[in-house]
């Protein structure tokens, strides 16, 4: 393996950052442990390609049941999911928010939203890494379990579903062992899980103590209808599927890379091209000239010129038409179509509605959200042919009002 190809992993430890380096037989070892708790300060980065894994702290896991399969809609749904809780990444900060798949079913789906606290003076390394995810992920497990294990310094946990990553938090709980302020805050955890139809019911649930198994479980022992597993942390391994995480001040300096190498290029091409034409100018300005001529006698011979201006002018009326002629245009067609992605019985009702033939603004009240969650999905679907900005609803006195668009 080149070293072009190699990945390291920068992974939060517990007492402080970790760089775990790429083994050429697979997987990772670990380079270094206990390093500074700012990933500013890191120093001695390996060479090659880095991969960032945020810590539990570092942001929110927000999952939820989807009313739809539709893999289009998912970033959607986490993103008014999020609003609903007061969740919003910061949209100058860069791409702070990713959604994954738990589970599917067919007409809806279990996923799981996460959203990046914007990064903070010292919370980036000083050279930008090539991919970024968050640490839960980066662990394998099996079925559905619970996991503990410390970052700097504080215990965290994470709630697993065949597998994957459903849910994480940190809690304000230090020590050499969970004590009982963890254990509350997983059993609320689990609580609000249940709560919104995503009851865990956990097969095992492992702490990985900084102590390996000589370590202790604390309040966690006991404290479940499955044993409490004592063990070192498995060692990390690059989440699958990727994510798509990317922190604004990464994201310029790779323009800016990727700039700086077209600009080069650019110039490159320009003495290249100033070289070739100073050569063929003479010659290629007679033969088009030549050419151009040709064309135009076999045109004339064909069609003559008022022929030609008769033609365009009926194409021109023609397409006058379009609007009485192509039914999916007709106002009252569309019209017809937004009624029909109205909920049943919701309660949903416009206020306003402006319809053309290449654009719709709708206008309108409910007296709770999901209706016009609801009506937004069903307008991106049912009415794909338009580019649909559907904001959040906003909360009033009288229920809850929106403002949805649609363009051609």
């Amino acid at each position: 393996m080149s070293k072009q190809q190699e990945m390291s992993l920068l992974v939060p430890g517990s007492r402080g950052w970790e760089i775990w380096k790429q083994a050429t037989t697979g997987g990772f070892v670990l380079q270094s442990a206990d390093g500074p708790a700012r990933a500013s300060e890191l120093s001695n980065l390996p060479a090659g390609n880095l991969a960032m894994l945020f810590p539990v702290r570092g942001y929110h896991a927000l999952p939820f049941k989807a009313s739809s399969a539709d893999d289009s809609l998912f970033d959607d749904l986490a993103g008014m999911h999020a609003e609903r809780l007061g969740v919003r990444a910061d949209p100058m900060a860069g791409q702070l928010s990713d959604t994954f798949v738990i589970s599917k079913e067919e007409e809806s789906a279990t996923l799981l939203g996460v959203v990046l606290k914007s990064p903070s003076d010292g919370d980036l390394p000083p050279r930008s890494p090539k991919e970024f995810d968050v640490s839960a992920r980066a662990y394998q497990i099996r079925g559905e379990a619970i996991a503990v294990w410390m970052e700097f310094g504080r215990w965290v946990f994470a709630f697993y579903r065949n597998g994957k990553l459903l849910y994480s938090q940190a809690t304000s709980s230090g020590g050499s062992e969970p004590d009982a302020g963890c254990l509350k805050d997983i059993h609320l955890a689990l609580g609000q899980m249940a709560i919104q139809g995503l009851q865990v019911k956990p097969e095992s649930v492992h702490v990985w103590s900084p102590d390996g198994a000589t370590g202790s479980a604390g309040s966690l022992a006991g404290s479940f209808n499955v044993p409490v597993k004592v063990s070192p942390r498995p060692d990390p391994e690059l989440p699958n599927p990727h994510s798509k995480l990317l922190p604004a001040d990464v994201r310029a300096g790779r323009r800016a890379a990727k700039s700086r190498q077209q600009k080069v290029a650019a110039v490159a091409l320009v003495v290249l091209a100033y070289v070739g034409v100073a050569g063929w100018f003479g010659y290629g300005l007679w033969k088009d000239t030549s050419e151009i001529k040709k064309l135009k006698a076999e045109a004339e011979s064909i069609a003559p010129s008022a022929d030609r201006l008769a033609y365009e002018k009926h194409l021109a009326t023609w397409n006058e038409l379009d609007l009485l002629v192509d039914g999916s245009k007709a106002p009252v067609d569309l019209m017809s179509r937004v009624a029909k992605a109205i909920p049943p019985n919701s309660g949903l009702r416009l206020k306003i509605a402006e319809i053309s033939a290449n654009e719709i603004k709708l206008t309108g009240e409910a007296q709770m959200a999901p209706p016009v969650s609801q009506f937004s999905v069903n307008l991106s679907r049912n009415m794909s042919e338009f580019k649909w900005d559907n904001p959040p609803p906003s909360n009033s006195n009288k229920g809850w009002t929106f403002t949805f668009s649609g363009t051609r």
